[in-house]
């Protein structure tokens, strides 16, 4: 069980089809362990496609369309990974303005991997530490962000990890942030 108890809070997990599935399944039970409720959020409603790396995984139920759901039915807001996921997230204008909307609310954020690709074209990462999957560094850094090689990096609410062998790491930060609540300085 968790250290940090996060009962009664909703927690979206932004995806879609490529999501890297562990990146998903293991903050999802995290936050499920820690008492917090998630909801899968997609650019479009039905089952998305889970990769474990180059193969198929899993099927996943979405809750709501991104075009549905409102940062403010949430308490914070997750995006995995998964190359195909995060690429084609940035180009969805209902995924850039609901990820946006989190940070306008002062709300946590987490992202692992691929999935800092969105906060770029949500307008979110000029200014922020953070880290991602290596062959993001540039696009990162050309965004505004100042990026490190660390496992995990929290900056005023928002949590970015590299990998998924630095998924405990972002689990345990994600819960803590959850927990403490609003961040004044989590701005777009």
């Amino acid at each position: 069980m968790s250290q940090h108890n996060i009962a009664g809070k909703k927690v979206a997990f932004l995806l879609t089809d490529g999501v890297e599935q562990v990146e998903l399944t293991s903050p999802w039970n995290a936050v499920k362990e820690a008492g917090g409720e998630p909801f899968l959020v997609a650019p479009k409603s039905g089952k998305l496609q889970g990769f474990d790396g180059t193969e198929k995984g899993q099927k996943f139920n979405v809750d709501l369309t991104a075009a549905e759901a409102s940062a403010a039915d949430f308490d914070a807001l997750v995006i995995p990974g998964g190359v195909v996921n995060a690429d084609h997230l940035r180009a969805n204008k209902d995924a850039q303005a609901f990820t946006r909307a989190f940070f306008e609310q002062h709300k946590p954020v987490a992202s692992i991997c691929h999935g800092p690709w969105v906060l770029i074209d949500a307008g979110v990462i000029n200014g922020r530490n953070v880290t991602s999957y290596h062959t993001l560094q540039t696009d990162l850094r050309n965004a505004g962000a100042n990026w490190s090689d660390q496992e995990v990096v929290v900056d005023r609410g928002l949590v970015t990890s590299r990998t998924p062998r630095d998924l405990p790491a972002f689990n345990g930060k994600l819960l803590e942030e959850i927990a403490e609540g609003v961040h004044p300085g989590q701005t777009a």
